[in-house]
C-alpha cells in the first residue's frame, strides 16, 4: 500500500523505545560502570593520589586481605547493617501503615516525618554530636543525669548512637515506600476481613504484612546496600571510634585512600564493597522469589 500511495512506510513505535533508554544508559555507564572499572584497575597499582601510577600486581590485594583490621571492619559493617535493619523495618512499616490512612492530619504528620531525610548527614551528625556532649549537651542543659553520659566515648554507647542516628534519618524514606505499598492493597480484602469479624490487628498481620512481602524485599535491599556506604555520618560523629568500635568498611576505605594516601588498597576495598553489595542484593532477590499471582495482588 505504501508504494501505491507514495508514502514512506510507517515506523513501528516499539523501534523508538531503545533510543529512549539511551540517555539513561549513557549516564549509567559514565557514572557507574566506568568508575567501577577504574577502581578495579587501580586496585592492581600503587598510587598516592598525586604522583605517577605504578602497576604492582596483587600487592594491594595482599595488603588488604592480610590486614587484621579488615575482618573487624567487615564485622562492624554487617553489625550496623543488621541492627539498623532490625530497627528501621518495623518502625517504617508501622509509620507507613499509619500514614496510609485517610485522615487529613496524617498527611501533615507525613510531611513532618519526612523532614530528617532532607537534612545533610554531616549536619545531622554535628547536631547530634553537640546534643550528646556530656558537658555542654542536652543532658547537661536539662540537668538529666541519664543523658549526661559519654555517649561517643564508650564503644557500646557509640555503636548504639550510630544506629539510632542512621535509623532516625532513613526511617522516613522507607516509611514512604511502605505508605505507597499499603495504599495499593485492594480495599476489598479489608472489607471481606471486616465481614468475617477481623479486627485491625488481625487485618494487619493477615492482610497488610503478607501483601507487603515484595515491598519489604525492596526496602530491605535499599537498606542493606545503602548501609554499606555509610561514611559521612560516622566520620563526623565518631571518626570510627572509640578505638575501632564504629570503623565500618567505607570509613576504612576513606582513611586508607585519603589519609594514608594508599589508593591501591582503598580501591581494593571499594571493589569488595561492590561485590558484597551485589551478593546481598541478589540474595535478597532470590529469597523474595516472585510468582506472578502474588505480585499482582501485592501493593508495591
Amino acid at each position: 500500500m505504501s508504494s501505491l500511495t507514495g508514502r514512506p512506510p510507517r515506523r513501528e513505535p516499539r523501534s523508538i523505545l531503545p533510543w529512549l533508554a539511551a540517555p539513561a544508559l549513557v549516564v549509567f555507564v559514565g557514572f557507574a560502570v566506568l568508575p567501577l572499572v577504574g577502581a578495579f584497575a587501580l586496585s592492581f597499582t600503587t598510587w598516592d593520589g598525586i604522583g605517577a601510577i605504578h602497576p604492582s600486581g596483587l600487592t594491594s590485594w595482599r595488603a588488604v586481605l592480610t590486614d587484621p583490621g579488615l575482618p573487624h571492619a567487615l564485622w562492624v559493617t554487617f553489625l550496623v547493617m543488621a541492627v539498623s535493619w532490625a530497627v528501621q523495618t518495623p518502625m517504617s512499616i508501622l509509620l507507613g501503615t499509619f500514614m496510609a490512612g485517610r485522615q487529613r492530619y496524617r498527611a501533615v504528620l507525613g510531611v513532618v516525618y519526612f523532614v530528617p531525610l532532607m537534612l545533610s548527614s554531616a549536619a545531622i551528625a554535628i547536631a547530634y554530636k553537640a546534643l550528646l556532649d556530656p558537658n555542654f549537651g542536652l543532658g547537661a542543659g536539662l540537668k538529666i543525669k541519664a543523658l549526661s553520659q559519654d555517649w561517643l566515648g564508650r564503644p557500646g554507647l557509640a555503636f548504639g548512637v550510630v544506629v539510632f542516628v542512621v535509623s532516625w534519618q532513613f526511617i522516613p524514606f522507607h516509611s514512604l515506600i511502605y505508605q505507597g505499598g499499603v495504599q495499593q492493597i485492594p480495599k476489598s480484602l479489608y472489607e471481606a476481613a471486616q465481614l468475617d469479624g477481623a479486627g485491625r490487628i488481625r487485618q494487619f498481620f493477615s492482610i497488610t504484612l503478607p501483601q507487603l512481602k515484595y515491598t519489604i524485599i525492596t526496602s530491605s535491599t535499599l537498606m542493606v546496600v545503602g548501609s554499606l556506604t555509610f561514611f559521612d555520618l560516622i566520620f563526623v560523629l565518631t571518626e570510627g571510634g572509640p578505638g575501632d568500635a564504629t570503623r565500618v568498611l567505607a570509613l576504612d576505605m576513606y582513611k586508607r585512600g585519603f589519609q594514608a594516601s594508599l589508593m591501591g588498597p582503598a580501591s581494593a576495598i571499594a571493589v569488595i564493597l561492590v561485590l558484597v553489595g551485589l551478593a546481598l542484593a541478589l540474595l535478597l532477590r532470590r529469597l523474595g522469589g516472585r510468582d506472578a499471582g502474588a505480585s499482582q495482588l501485592e501493593g508495591a
